[in-house]
Order: C-alpha cells, then structure tokens, then sequence
C-alpha cells in the first residue's frame, strides 16, 4: 500500500482551482457550477449521500443523471481519483428519522441489509454504465458484523475487494470515541480502506489502518468557535467555517499531530 492520503473536505469548489493539497469535494456543490473549476491537484468526489438521505430519505438522483454528472466534472474539472457511489448510509437516525439539534432526518423506513443490497447494486449499476469513470465500492453497515456481510455481497456479486485501488468505509464518523470505527477498520484487513468524514481522535486512533481519509472538522469546529486565523473574512464572515487560512492550518496541526502518533503508517506531509 502506497502512503497514505489525507483529504480536506470542503463546501468551497473554488478551492479545487486555489489549492493543491487533496481536496474532498461534494457533487452537490460541484452540480450547481455553471462553470467549473480546473483542478490544481489531486481531489476525490463525495456523493452527498448523506444529505440526500437526510433530506428526502431516498436517492432522488438517478443512476444515469448521476453518472452524466460526473462524467461532466471529471473531464472539466480534471485531476480526480475517485468517485463516491450513490450509497446508502446506515445510522439509526437515518433510517428510523428524527432531529439531532436543529437538523431533520427524513428516515428511509428501511434495514440495515437493504441499505447494503442497494449501496451495492447502486455499484454495480455505475460501474455498467460508466466503466471509464473511478467509481469506488464502498461498504456500509452498523455493527462490525454488518460489514463484513456487506464486504460478502460484493464477493457474491464478483467483486473482489482486495483487488480494488480503494474501498470506502460509510457509517463510522459519529462513532470515532468509543473506538467502534477502529475495530470496524480492523476487521476489514487487508482492503485499502477509505475513512469518510473522520475527525482527529479518529485519525489518531485509525491512520495506521486507513489508504485514505476525508475531513471537515475544521469547518464545524470553527463554526462554533469564531475567527481562529486572526484575519478579516470576505463577506464580513464572523467565523473561519469557510475560511481557506484556517483550514490549511488545521490541515497542517492534524498532519503534525499524526507524525508524532506511535501508530508506524501515518498520512504524510505531501499526502
């Protein structure tokens, strides 16, 4: 396995043009540019599942709309790695519905296996209808065993996992503190495995198991913290939530942080 990548998430397209450190970019933020930005560097495509399966407790984009769409951005943005499929998340809240603070869950009335079964057809399907474009498998569950069942499916389906460049790993970032997301981590070796959305104490608890990872901590820390840069914001922005300065610089004390871990593989400072 090559060394690690660390991506930072962003809502901000614009950065893709700006910046050439990896990037985590959704297509629902990509979707609305009427142009779009050429790559700088190397970045990788969220789906927004989760927001979707927030919002409306189902896909309301399909497969052939979304392949057209990111079919458009990789050609016009250029310099992409990967793509996220049209997953389907597995926490409670987002199949049961409900409110966590000030945000609605819609719920999809559904399983856990369901979930899965979809997530892997979903797939399967961009991979028939795009075989060109860098779609990745992602596996999807709850409890470990969930995983497992769902890495199961693919075989079933004749995907080898093991012979895949990445797989992402959904349904872990709320779990990083009780050290769940590491024993899922753990119990999937030997894939290369993708982290989504993983904050510091799960960086620190799982870099050593992971190819890759995404965050926007940053941006969620500073929205509760105000101006952390120091500087005047475009627009008048009170806080650093969309502020380039302070995201580099917390790139830069995570990666910092990582190297001095104990763990032996770590993202490293070109990752």
């Amino acid at each position: 396995m090559g060394e690690p990548v660390f991506y930072l998430g962003t809502h901000e397209p614009g950065w893709l043009a700006r910046f050439s450190v990896p990037l985590f970019v959704s297509r629902r933020r990509l979707a609305r540019c009427v142009r779009l930005p050429r790559a700088a560097g190397r970045w990788s495509l969220d789906s927004g599942g989760f927001t979707e399966l927030q919002l409306y407790g189902a896909w309301t984009v399909p497969a052939r709309a979304y392949v057209a769409e990111v079919r458009r951005i990789a050609e016009e943005v250029g310099g992409l790695v990967w793509a996220a499929p049209q997953d389907w998340m597995c926490e409670p809240i987002v199949i049961a519905g409900g409110r966590i603070g000030p945000v609605t869950f819609a719920g999809t009335g559904l399983s856990v296996p369901e979930h899965q079964r979809r997530t892997v057809e979903n797939y399967l399907e961009l991979r028939a209808r795009a075989p060109e474009l860098p779609f990745i498998p992602v596996l999807q569950g709850w409890k470990r065993d969930d995983y497992l069942r769902c890495w199961a499916l693919y075989e079933a389906a004749g995907v080898r996992l093991e012979r895949e460049s990445v797989v992402g790993v959904g349904s872990v970032c709320r779990r990083e503190q009780t050290g769940q997301a590491q024993s899922i981590f753990e119990a999937l070796r030997p894939l290369k495995l993708h982290g989504f959305g993983l904050k510091l104490r799960g960086l620190e608890r799982s870099a050593h198991l992971l190819a890759s990872a995404d965050s926007m901590a940053w941006s969620k820390g500073a929205a509760q913290r105000g101006n952390l840069c120091g500087q005047a914001h475009p627009r008048g922005g009170r806080s650093c939530a969309n502020c380039p300065r302070w995201a580099l610089t917390w790139r830069a004390q995570v990666l910092d942080r990582l190297q001095g871990s104990p763990q032996q593989r770590l993202f490293g400072r070109a990752a």
